[in-house]
């Protein structure tokens, strides 16, 4: 009996005293974690907007970001922009430009309904979807005057938009 003890103990002795042998299997599994991990964790909360190049933006020494919401663009010529679609050019002799006593722009309050209806449509009909923030990135060309910038805002709040972001460029010293 114990010579049966004996030889189990130097098998026993003879696996430990081998080099280990690593699973490339094991690794695999760890990497695909890791993978995994990293991409669900990686954030690109970079916001990207397109300004027409007619559209001279005013330098600021603000540090806090931009979001990605709708954004409202106007060049000294007087043409609008919704996300990169160009809405109404107020420079046109057309009779239906404005109501409410000359401070809405009715091309760009459909316009803007017409953004807020579909945000919120997707709102609900996904849970991931962003919700409306009423929120708006205005970028103005910095010779614009106040009027202008006045009837934008004022047509942006009659179509529910409450919050307004104006961008700038940064001035990195």
């Amino acid at each position: 009996m114990s010579g049966t003890k004996t030889s189990i103990r130097n098998r026993v002795r003879r696996r430990k005293k081998g080099a280990m042998a690593l699973e490339m299997n094991s690794l695999l599994d760890i990497l695909v974690i890791l993978l995994v991990f990293l991409i669900k964790s990686y954030n690109t909360n970079t916001t990207i907007i397109n300004i027409p190049k007619d559209i001279f933006v005013p330098i600021s020494q603000s540090k806090s970001k931009s979001e990605n919401h709708i954004t409202i663009q106007m060049s000294p010529e007087k043409k609008i922009w919704v996300d990169d679609k160009l809405v109404v050019n107020l420079n046109e002799t057309a009779f239906d430009l404005y109501d409410k006593g000359g401070d809405r722009i009715i091309a760009l309050y459909n316009e803007l309904i017409s953004k807020k209806d579909t945000i919120t449509l997707l709102a609900k009909q996904s849970e991931e979807a962003n919700k409306f923030s009423g929120l708006i990135n205005l970028i103005m060309d910095k010779s614009l005057s106040y009027d202008y910038i006045r009837k934008i805002m004022y047509t942006a709040t009659e179509a529910g938009f409450k919050e307004f972001k104006f961008v700038v460029i940064s001035n990195e010293d």
